[in-house]
């Protein structure tokens, strides 16, 4: 099907010029399984049936994708349908959009969620951990009343205390093992306060992750953030990965932080999913790596992954809305270009360099100097 003619905003819409155009067959725009849903809509128009609107992704002369809404109609001449005319409207982003809203709703509610729920185990562990250190300390003393015991019961300790005493005394410090949990027993303590503060961290964590305090655009430090989504991620990353963190020295930017929670998590989510594909099966991990730093007028925050790499002839749509390469259950296609999506409104750049068989590093530039957020009235 030729293209013999198209209006200005189609030509800046497609990136071709009406010459250029007319040169082309339709079928060159469009995949193989775009063009037979075409073909269908077309073939049922001609044989007389009402026009149907119908939406197409198309490939622009860039190699951007398009997203098209079409309401096609035949045109007649002599009393016989000559060509087709097609109205299109370009849609791109439109559905990718109407997710984000959505996620952003959940998400609210998830943080709501997140927010109360740890504030219900801050307060337990917040008494846990106070009475682990009361014991802690108590059996400081302890340990300090039993040497002392121990040592008068020493010839070189100058008091001579009843015989009967210091038998049953080392009797029971046999009985016991004594020696053994004067040992075991800090180790014990200091682990399980070594756990409360785990506990604790990933609780705050959650929260600052689900629940930022700022809404809207506020100050906000990126390097926190990039922590906190680390921890909130442990359980997708630990298996697969060593992660290596190298953090500059960033000044608070002015973001929205709950929505870079979100691109960083999925960009970790990524890494790990790219890096178990590799490792399965081997007993081995891969590494990701953060870095953050300044250049010039902009933070770099970049993400670098040990995984497969991308492919060449998929790098150009990996920022589509809906494509994904994984297999059903385990990926959508929204989340890399939600994550563009949300650094554009930062007025930032969200890009990737990747070998195959070697990794991907994705780039998030943010500017230092955004735009400061508004006085509360």
């Amino acid at each position: 099907m030729e293209i013999t003619s198209l209006n200005r905003v189609a030509e800046q819409t497609i990136g071709f010029a009406r010459e250029e155009a007319v040169q082309l067959n339709l079928r060159q725009l469009v995949d193989a399984e775009q063009w037979e849903r075409i073909a269908h809509v077309i073939g049922r128009l001609v044989a007389g049936h009402p026009p149907e609107k119908f939406e197409v992704e198309i490939k622009a002369k860039n190699g951007r994708r398009v997203m098209l809404e079409i309401n096609p109609r035949l045109i007649y001449r002599d009393g016989k349908a000559a060509e087709i005319q097609a109205m299109a409207r370009d849609i791109t982003g439109r559905d990718a959009l109407e997710i984000e809203l959505r996620q952003t709703q959940k998400l609210e509610s998830v943080g709501r969620l997140a927010a109360g729920i740890a504030h219900e185990i801050n307060t337990p562990m917040q008494f846990v951990g106070d009475n682990v250190r009361f014991l802690e300390n108590a059996f400081a003393e302890l340990q300090a009343l039993l040497g002392m015991l121990h040592g008068l019961c020493e010839p070189s300790s100058g008091i001579t205390p009843p015989p009967a005493f210091c038998a049953e005394f080392r009797r029971l410090e046999t009985e016991t093992d004594a020696a053994g949990m004067m040992k075991e027993i800090p180790e014990a303590i200091a682990q399980t306060l070594d756990g409360i503060d785990r506990v604790v961290t990933i609780v705050r964590a959650m929260k600052e992750f689900a629940h930022p305090e700022a809404k809207g655009m506020a100050h906000a430090d990126v390097n926190r953030a990039l922590l906190n989504t680390l921890t909130v991620a442990r359980n997708e990353l630990k298996y697969v990965a060593d992660i290596e963190t190298d953090f500059g020295d960033l000044p608070l930017l002015v973001c929205s932080i709950g929505d870079l929670n979100q691109v960083f998590l999925n960009l970790l989510v990524n890494a790990a999913h790219a890096i178990g594909d590799v490792v399965k099966g081997t007993g081995q991990k891969g590494t990701i790596r953060i870095e953050t730093r300044v250049e010039g007028t902009m933070a770099l925050i970049t993400i670098t992954d040990t995984g497969a790499g991308i492919p060449e002839n998929i790098r150009d749509r990996i920022f589509d809305p809906f494509f994904t390469t994984k297999e059903v259950g385990r990926g959508t296609g929204q989340g890399l270009a939600i994550a563009r999506s949300v650094v554009d409104r930062h007025k930032g750049s969200l890009a990737f360099e990747s070998e195959v068989g070697k990794g991907t590093t994705f780039r998030i530039c943010l500017p230092i100097n955004g735009t400061e957020p508004k006085a509360r009235s």
